[in-house]
């Protein structure tokens, strides 16, 4: 902005904000439009102008949090305690659900050769070194995926109520050459690749939350089996009793928060995957060197090529090795990129290797020929054993986390995008934005958790309902972040298609050797994944369902009200004409979008007939951020209609904005406002005469009258119904959006309204 470019003001808060002018008729008029009462409308204007830029702003501003120095390696350590308890723990069944008898000295090497290029192929290459750089603001997983596709390109219909808080970033058609141009408009203009990415979407998060039911059981359980070690005649029901009494535990722990859970889970992974490192070298060194020749690929192809099928069938198995993979990505918005990737590159992945190393040397040398079916607590070093099972249940807990955290941010994120019922949402953070707890969700999962754990009762069993999950994950992260590279970072087809063809083969090898274990319990995901994708597409159809019935009633206000002949206020004829009347008192009515008329208020005037004396329209928007000075947090416009208000409130997840002691802030605000707009910019009258001029007077006058009078807050209470003579098979899709609507928590629940002042207009709309 250059010196000579004027500055207009909009209340903002108790201060006022300057905000760039679009010209320097626009300054010019700010400094003389209260000199003159007919240019109100032109302030009216100016005012909507000022609040565009703030709504701009807020638009533009990043979500994305991201860290350096110390706090980056805080960060890192927090996610080593959340993320890698999953992939961590893997070493105890690995080798226990691939062979099912003493492998020979050759498959044990090729194994060990296709779980080390797994972890590095499939983990540090794909996930750590790509997919996590596909991130949406921070947010990761397939259905972030899915919403960064969706601001780069039209391929989803966006809810009215946030498409203005959606920033879109679609790439001008001549900075994509014509290949990449080509899929963007393919995939835009095909309803069949519109449904195919949001199917996918939202078959990746049902998968990833099915892990999170699975991934406790499978961890915990394959810890507490341990116990038969020392104790081969222990019975499975005291097994299983333990197990489920610790999950319980678990899940009781989650509503500290994500900081603390992981900053005390922390310390027992590292020390996990160190006890691990330490045993890989001891039997490394103890017992037989030699596995280290698995770090050439040649042995991993020489393994599938002699086994032919049944070593494409032992992948199933082998794939657990990175179960846990899909957490990095999930649980991106907790943490940051860097952080995993200094943990994982750093920490983890050595760690890793060294353990299936070494339980590959100890078993090669095993002379029981039982090694292989308790791999890790087989082939602890001497004097270590009740160590390493104290070790290996606290380490089994922290896996189950991974699982839990990713499962809420992957919740949050369906909810911001009409996939799923508004459910109660604690931010656990001041200084991590993205970390957050479900009670709902976190009570749900631990029932299916302990279900799944009685069920099933043993890893083996649960390893194959397990793998299909994860591997199904990765396919379809393959598939999206494939068109994030053209249409989003414009990288060359060719380059693309060779990565896709790459790890979609890995990918797909994985796949089909997992899909064999449908029969024998992977059919228990499949089920739990389409019922969560059918919930999921089901709201999101009802949801735009609802949105078209309510386009209708979105309009300007000169659509709704006028002034006749003798200048007083009337309905249009399209809503009856009759005189509208002023009843005294404040109405504070709340508004949804912040740019029309809002619904309650067009249902209020056509049902009464009146209006109160000072309208408030009240519009919440939420910030990705903890708090907002209370000097930014309220920006107030005047409406066109005399005594009107719109006021938006921009508030971060920890802002207490709609309490008890609402009505008082806002008319606080309203007097602000009405003081500090009216000689904003006057630099020829003194703020004592303006402050005591007759307009301002009337107005405070009329304010303070109305806010004596009473304060009412008015809500809608919107009934939905179906048309007439819709169809069976759409009746019974919205009848279930319905239910599932009417036995859901509302927005409005987490709002404390005294209810003595609360008026709920009720309005029926048909879908």
């Amino acid at each position: 902005m250059t010196d000579a470019e004027p500055l207009q003001h909009v209340q903002f808060g108790d201060g006022i904000r300057p905000v760039k002018s679009r010209s320097s008729a626009f300054g010019e008029k700010a400094m003389h439009e209260n000199q003159v009462v007919g240019e109100k409308v032109k302030e009216i204007d100016e005012e909507e102008l000022a609040v565009r830029e703030i709504a701009d702003q807020d638009l533009n501003s990043k979500k994305k949090q991201t860290y350096t120095g110390w706090m980056l390696l805080w960060l890192s350590y927090q996610s080593t305690g959340v993320i890698y308890g999953d992939i961590g723990t893997s070493p105890l069944y690995v080798y226990s659900s691939t062979f099912t008898s003493q492998p020979s000295y050759e498959d044990l090497v090729g194994a060990l050769s296709i779980i080390i290029w797994s972890l590095t192929l499939m983990v540090s290459i794909k996930y750590v070194f790509i997919v996590l750089a596909a991130d949406d603001d921070g947010e990761g997983g397939t259905f972030a995926l899915y919403s960064l596709l969706a601001r780069y390109a039209n391929i989803v219909r966006k809810d009215p109520n946030t498409a203005g808080t959606v920033k879109m970033e679609r790439h001008l058609t001549g900075d994509l050459n014509p290949m990449n141009k080509g899929v963007r408009s393919f995939i835009e203009k095909s309803s069949v690749m519109r449904l195919t990415l949001k199917l996918l979407g939202v078959i990746g998060v049902s998968m990833v939350m099915s892990d999170g039911v699975l991934t406790p059981a499978q961890s915990v359980l394959g810890a507490i089996q341990g116990l038969r070690v020392a104790q081969p005649d222990i019975t499975t029901s005291t097994i299983v009793g333990v197990t489920c009494a610790i999950l319980i535990l678990l899940f009781a722990v989650q509503p500290f928060g994500t900081t603390k859970i992981a900053s005390s889970f922390a310390p027992i992974v590292i020390v996990w995957l160190l006890f691990n490192a330490v045993c890989g070298i001891y039997n490394l060194s103890m017992h037989d060197h030699t596995v280290l020749k698995a770090f050439s690929p040649y042995f991993a192809g020489q393994y599938l090529v002699r086994n032919g099928e049944e070593g494409w069938r032992s992948l199933g198995g082998l794939l657990l090795a990175f179960t846990g993979v899909e957490a990095l990505f999930a649980d991106l918005g907790a943490f940051s990129k860097r952080a995993v990737q200094i943990s994982w590159l750093g920490f983890s992945f050595p760690c890793l290797l060294l353990a299936y190393i070494g339980q590959a040397a100890y078993i090669s040398k095993d002379a029981t020929e039982e090694a292989y079916t308790n791999p890790f607590f087989n082939t602890v070093p001497p004097g270590t054993f009740y160590f390493s099972l104290v070790l290996a249940v606290l380490a089994a807990v922290v896996a189950s986390q991974a699982m839990i955290t990713g499962s809420f941010q992957l919740l949050a994120q369906v909810m911001r995008m009409s996939y799923f019922p508004h459910i109660k949402t604690v931010h656990t953070s001041k200084l991590f934005h993205g970390q957050v707890y479900m009670p709902f969700a976190n009570w749900l999962l631990m029932i299916g958790t302990v279900i799944v754990t009685a069920v099933y009762s043993d890893t083996t069993r649960l390893g194959n309902a397990y793998g299909v999950c994860v591997i199904a994950v990765t396919f379809i992260t393959t598939l999206m972040v494939s068109l994030v590279a053209l249409i989003i970072w414009r990288i060359n087809l060719f380059i693309v298609l060779f990565f896709l063809l790459v790890f979609a083969c890995l990918d797909g090898v994985y796949l089909s050797s997992a899909l064999t274990k449908v029969p024998k319990g992977a059919w228990f995901t499949i089920m739990l994944g389409a019922i969560l994708s059918i919930t999921f597409v089901l709201w999101r159809f009802g949801k735009e369902n609802q949105w078209t019935s309510e386009k209708e009633d979105r309009f300007q206000l000169s659509h709704l009200l006028k002034n006749d002949s003798a200048g007083d206020l009337m309905l249009t004829e399209q809503f009856g004409g009759m005189k509208i009347s002023t009843v005294g008192g404040v109405g504070i009515f709340f508004d949804k979008i912040g740019d029309m008329v809002p619904i309650v208020f067009t249902q209020f005037v056509r049902k009464f007939s009146a209006r109160p004396q000072i309208i408030v329209w009240f519009h919440l928007r939420p910030l990705s951020t903890p708090s907002i000075p209370e000097s930014e947090r309220y920006v107030v416009q005047r409406t066109s209609l005399p005594y009107s208000y719109r006021i938006t409130v921009r508030h971060g997840y920890r802002d207490d904005i709609v309490s008890p002691d609402l009505a008082r802030l806002v008319i606080e605000q309203l007097v602000l406002f009405i003081t500090r707009d009216t000689g904003r910019s006057s630099s020829t009258t003194s703020a004592r005469s303006i402050e005591h001029s007759p307009a301002v007077q009337q107005e405070l006058h009329v304010l303070t009258k109305a806010a004596q009078d009473q304060v009412v807050y008015v809500m809608g209470k919107e009934q939905m119904r179906i048309k007439a003579g819709t169809g069976w098979v759409r009746r019974g899709l919205l009848w279930a959006f319905l239910w599932i609507r009417e036995n859901s928590r509302t927005k409005m629940a987490d709002m404390d309204i005294p209810v003595e002042q609360l008026v709920e207009v009720g309005f029926v709309k048909e879908i």
